[in-house]
C-alpha cells in the first residue's frame, strides 16, 4: 500500500528527527512503525535522521499528549532529551497543544515541560527529566553491587572507568582528560553491546572543564555517533555530581551546541532539569510504500 506522508524535519543541537503527526489519527500502522522509521532515517535514500518522532494522543488522563521515538535502526527508545524538545516546539507551533506548560507521556513516565515563547515562536524548552536510578537491576546492568560508580569496563583489553545510570534510558559515562583521543567509532558500539547491558546502552565520554562546565561526545544506542544527546548530557552531569566533581548547575558543550543541566534532590534520589532550544528545518510530503 502506498501512502502520502506529511512530515517535518527538526533538530535539537544537530540531533535530527523526522516528526510525524498522529494526534488526530494513526498515519503509520503500529506493525510498520519500526520498518518505516528505519527507512526514513536513511541519509542516502530518504529524508535522513537520527530518529523518528510520533505525536500521539495520551493514553493516560495524567498527561496532555504522548511522545514516541524510534531510533535510526528501527528500535523504539524510552526517552530522548533533544527529541522531546523538538516534539514540544512542534506541537505548540502547529497548534496541536498551544500551551506553555505541558505534561508529556513517554514510554518511561510523564515529563513536565515549560516552554519559553516569543511572538508565537518557541525559543527554549525546559524539561524536568525526572529522577535517575543508579541501581543496576533498574538500568538494567548485569553486575553485582548496588551501584556501578567509576568502575572498570574492559573493551578490547582496554579499561574504561565508567559510571552507569538510567534517566528513563540507560547511560554509561566515562570521565576523561582528553576526549579527542577517544576512538568513539570503534569503542562506542562495543560498549553499547557489552555483555553487561542486556538492553544495550548509550556511551558518553566527558571532559571536565570546571565544576560548572563540561564537554562531551556520544555514541547513541541504535543510532551511532550523534552531535548531541539530551538524556546523555543529563546523565553525565548527574554522574559527575554523584562523584563529587560537578556542581548543581552545569553548562554542557556538545558537538551540536549547548545545554544547561540543573540538578535537584527528590528525597534520596537525584533529578535534573534540562534546558535548550529546538529548530524546525523544513516540512515536506512524500510517498512511501508500507
Amino acid at each position: 500500500m502506498n501512502i502520502k506522508l506529511n512530515f517535518t524535519k527538526m533538530h535539537g543541537l544537530g540531533n535530527d528527527y523526522v516528526v510525524i503527526n498522529e494526534y488526530q489519527a494513526e498515519v503509520i500502522p503500529e506493525n510498520k512503525k519500526c520498518a518505516v522509521s528505519e527507512e526514513l532515517c536513511d541519509r542516502r535514500f530518504s529524508v535522513g535522521a537520527d530518529g523518528v518522532i510520533f505525536v500521539s494522543p495520551s493514553t493516560t488522563k495524567d498527561a496532555d499528549i504522548k511522545f514516541r521515538i524510534f531510533n535510526a535502526d528501527g528500535s523504539e527508545a524510552e526517552m530522548c532529551g533533544n527529541g522531546i524538545r523538538c516534539f514540544a516546539k512542534f506541537v505548540y507551533e502547529n497548534n496541536i497543544l498551544p500551551e506553555e506548560k505541558m505534561l508529556v507521556e513517554t514510554m518511561e513516565d510523564i515529563k513536565d515541560l515549560a516552554l519559553t515563547v516569543d511572538d508565537g515562536n518557541v525559543t527554549s524548552i525546559r524539561v524536568d527529566m525526572g529522577t535517575a536510578t543508579f541501581n543496576p537491576d533498574e538500568i538494567p546492568m548485569d553486575t553485582h553491587g548496588k551501584e556501578f560508580l567509576d568502575e572498570e569496563i574492559v573493551v578490547d583489553d582496554n579499561s574504561f572507568k565508567m559510571t552507569v545510570l538510567s534517566v528513563g534510558n540507560p547511560h554509561a559515562v566515562c570521565f576523561t582528560d582528553d576526549i579527542d583521543s577517544v576512538p568513539l567509532e570503534t569503542i562506542g558500539p562495543k560498549i553499547e553491546y557489552h555483555s553487561y547491558f542486556p538492553q544495550r546502552i548509550n556511551a558518553h565520554f566527558v571532559c571536565v572543564i570546571g565544576r560548572d562546565e563540561i564537554e562531551m561526545i556520544t555514541w547513541e544506542r541504535g543510532t551511532g555517533i550523534t552531535l548531541a544527546c539530551g538524556t546523555g548530557a543529563t546523565s553525565s552531569v548527574l554522574a559527575g555530581y554523584k562523584l563529587g566533581i560537578l556542581d548543581e548547575v552545569v553548562l554542557v558543550h556538545l558537538p551540536g551546541g549547548e545545554l544547561k543541566i540543573t540538578v535537584y534532590h527528590d528525597g534520596h534520589k537525584l533529578g535534573a532539569f534540562m534546558e535548550g532550544d529546538a529548530v524546525a528545518v523544513f516540512s515536506g510530503e512524500m510517498n512511501i510504500e508500507i
